[in-house]
């Protein structure tokens, strides 16, 4: 299997009109939250064993990038090393992907939030595959540049435990530009959100990005758009730690999520760096601040209200790919519909939980039900479904 090689896209069945968003009305709307991705980007995920792992350079874990002929080299190697897949799932699943497109989707798809999403699509197979797949769950693209070129690609290697490594290839796909952006991109629907009309643009942080994303939120900031900042990777903190310290002293960011192992890179501290001070440190910059915990939950600061909420779902994951991700759709749902932060963090963590039932980043119909099942039990408000 090579990087332009194709798997036929996962057939996605369509959940009963009684527990779906209004998927049409939520792509009609303008958006009240939009993604900034620079590249689309296709996600390959496969569980494999650790034979593989133990060859693939760099932390186990981890995001780092690689030349599209080492992402060849692994895409190849793959179906050598491909675990028997759980309850009929497909071993290997070929779909959108990057961090900020699972969130949108998520909202859009689980969530019935009108999104968008800013950044540039190569003219490849890889690139209609993005386009269908983020068309399908109801995001809008009249935002998403078409240029020629390749579409950057990612292998998701997903252990027998569920815990996945991404090795993704963006060196020769195509990007939006710094000097491309205009503020037409970053105008949305204003929703109510706690007393006061906001709408959000969600950021992944990356080094090599920085000219795009510090523009980006200039002007996200000038048209009132609040900042979500997702921190990206643990290796992308510990290498790039004070330019990332430098954009939060901004005080741009209003919102900031880190899993555990980056939030101990943003202290800067060991394996035994206690998470509760990652948390302070972000919220000393952020009016909202989440360190997601994996099977322990996760915990959240708003100024100085601190809260801890458990995980929800099995305790083995299938794959943990998005799983963060989803996590943001989930609170950011919340946000919008301004519920209290202790329910935020519940959301989110139904919709994380939800998305570890099968492997990739974006939840099937039926998790997703399995999520709103989740959500009632626990007596926090429901999506707007529409019949």
């Amino acid at each position: 299997m090579g990087a332009e090689a194709e798997h036929p896209q996962q057939q996605q069945q369509v959940p009963p009109s009684s527990l779906r968003p209004g998927r049409e009305a939520a792509a009609a709307a303008a958006p009240a939250v939009l993604g900034l991705q620079l590249s689309a980007l296709i996600d390959h995920v496969a569980r494999v064993d650790w034979s593989l792992l133990d060859r693939v350079p760099g932390d186990r874990g981890g995001s780092q990038q690689v030349s599209i002929e080492e992402l060849n080299h692994i895409l190849t190697e793959v179906n050598a090393h491909i675990l028997p897949s759980r309850n009929d799932l497909t071993p290997i699943t070929t779909i959108a992907g990057g961090s900020v497109a699972n969130t949108i989707r998520g909202l859009s798809a689980g969530f019935g939030i009108s999104t968008g999403i800013i950044g540039a699509c190569g003219d490849d197979n890889q690139g209609v595959l993005f386009v269908n797949n983020m068309s399908f769950s109801g995001v809008d693209l009249t935002r998403l540049r078409a240029k020629k070129g390749h579409t950057a690609q990612c292998a998701c290697l997903v252990d027998a435990s569920g815990n996945r490594t991404m090795r993704p290839c963006l060196s020769s796909a195509v990007k939006i530009q710094a000097n491309e952006f205009r503020k037409e991109d970053f105008k949305g629907s204003k929703v109510l959100c706690f007393s006061s009309f906001v709408h959000w643009l969600v950021v992944r942080y990356a080094q090599q990005n920085m000219e795009q994303i510090i523009e980006a939120i200039r002007i996200a900031k000038q048209e009132g758009l609040s900042v979500s900042l997702d921190l990206a990777s643990f290796e992308m903190v510990r290498d790039s730690r004070l330019k990332l310290i430098n954009l939060l002293e901004t005080g741009n960011i209003d919102l900031c999520f880190a899993n555990e192992d980056e939030a101990r890179e943003v202290i800067g501290g060991g394996p035994t760096s206690d998470p509760e001070e990652a948390l302070a440190f972000l919220g000393k910059y952020c009016k909202w601040a989440v360190v997601t915990l994996a099977s322990k939950g996760c915990m959240a600061k708003h100024g100085k209200q601190v809260v801890q909420v458990p995980a929800i779902g099995d305790s083995s994951a299938v794959d943990t790919t998005g799983a963060g991700d989803l996590f943001a759709s989930g609170f950011l749902y919340g946000l919008v519909k301004g519920l209290p932060l202790e329910d935020c963090c519940k959301v989110g963590a139904c919709s994380g939980g939800s998305v570890t039932r099968a492997l990739g980043g974006e939840v099937r119909p039926e998790n997703w039900q399995w999520m709103y099942k989740q959500m009632h039990a626990r007596g926090l408000l429901l999506p707007e479904l529409k019949n």
